[in-house]
């Protein structure tokens, strides 16, 4: 089998790399991912997760990753910033509470598709007003679904998480890989 990553994420690609697994080809899919009126986080990623794997076109022999993960406060679903502001006012939410993030996965050939998703329970600790501009100032909220990449500046604003670390990047890489292996990608 063939694989394609329907994802544009350069995190995506890494975390599979650690698991030695390469993607023959990147396909990201262009769906719009606005949440619906009333939306849960975990139905949010579920749905965006098959729409994008049901957005890219398959040839015989190839199957599709793709995958989609938000940061939920309750029931609050947290995207990427638009800008600094809602960087910050995400960020604000989180300092001293405990999140959940939870990413969808899904894993679609011509034939079927599988869907999962996955939750990591993180805790942020109180972020004082210098830490704030700090993480601000560095960019690295942009791109990343809360405001920040637990993978960079922000480990040092997380004492613990519960869960799959990996999720928290962008891909639960041990249900991930399991969800591979059903369709022969080892």
């Amino acid at each position: 089998m063939r694989l394609i990553l329907g994802s544009a994420s350069p995190r995506r690609l890494d975390l599979l790399a650690q698991i030695s697994i390469a993607p023959a080809e990147v396909r990201p899919a262009d769906i719009d991912e606005t949440p619906l009126k009333d939306e849960t986080p975990r139905a949010y990623v579920r749905r965006l997760a098959v729409a994008k794997a049901e957005a890219i076109a398959l040839q015989n022999g190839e199957v599709v990753l793709c995958a989609d993960t938000t940061v939920a406060l309750g029931r609050r679903i947290m995207e990427k910033p638009r800008d600094r502001a809602e960087a910050e006012r995400f960020l604000s939410l989180l300092s001293g509470r405990r999140h959940q993030v939870i990413t969808g996965v899904a894993v679609r050939s011509s034939e079927r598709l599988i869907l999962r998703a996955v939750m990591t329970r993180v805790s942020f600790k109180r972020i004082s007003d210098s830490e704030m501009t700090a993480y601000l100032d560095s960019d690295e909220w942009q791109g990343k679904a809360g405001g920040y990449g637990i993978q960079g500046r922000a480990a040092a604003l997380i004492p613990a998480i519960n869960g799959s670390y990996s999720n928290v990047v962008g891909l639960p890489l041990a249900e991930t890989a399991a969800m591979l292996s059903g369709f022969g990608i080892r």
